[in-house]
Order: C-alpha cells, then sequence, then structure tokens
C-alpha cells in the first residue's frame, strides 16, 4: 500500500471526525442544548426580579411550615395511637 492512500485513509478520517463534531454543535446550538442553555439552568434567578423572588423565597417558606406542622401532628398521632386528630 503506498503513502499516498495511507495519508488519505487518515486525513479522510481526520476530516470525517472534524465534519461530525460540527454537525454536532450546530445541531446543539439550535436545540439549545448548548453552553449558552446550561448557564441559564445554572443560574435560575436571572430572569426574575427582586420582587418575584421574595415571592418565592415567602411561599417556600410557608410550604416548609406546613411540612414541619405535618411532620409534627403525624409523629403526635404514632406517640399516641388512640387519638385521632
Amino acid at each position: 500500500m503506498g503513502l499516498d492512500r495511507i495519508i488519505n485513509m487518515v486525513l479522510r478520517r481526520l476530516i470525517g471526525r472534524a465534519v461530525n463534531a460540527g454537525v454536532n454543535a450546530g445541531l446543539n446550538a439550535m436545540s439549545g442544548r448548548g453552553k449558552g442553555a446550561a448557564a441559564e439552568r445554572a443560574a435560575p434567578t436571572a430572569g426574575r426580579t427582586a420582587a418575584e423572588e421574595a415571592e418565592r423565597v415567602r411561599v417556600r417558606e410557608l410550604r416548609q411550615a406546613r411540612r414541619a406542622r405535618r411532620a409534627e401532628r403525624e409523629k403526635a398521632r404514632q406517640d399516641h395511637p388512640d387519638r385521632q386528630g
């Protein structure tokens, strides 16, 4: 096998990989799976105002308090099985 054929085979493989990588990068960019979308997911508060974020924190705290009260009631029921409420 001549040296020119070996070089052509290697170059064909390298060019094929480069083309595939370019196509994959283009499809990821078009579908939003590129680095830009990952950065948006990493900073979820980027599009919210301070008031919206404060409301989310308030609602989260209310839910946590409800869960804590519910857990306390459930624990009290388990401590006193004859008690239903």
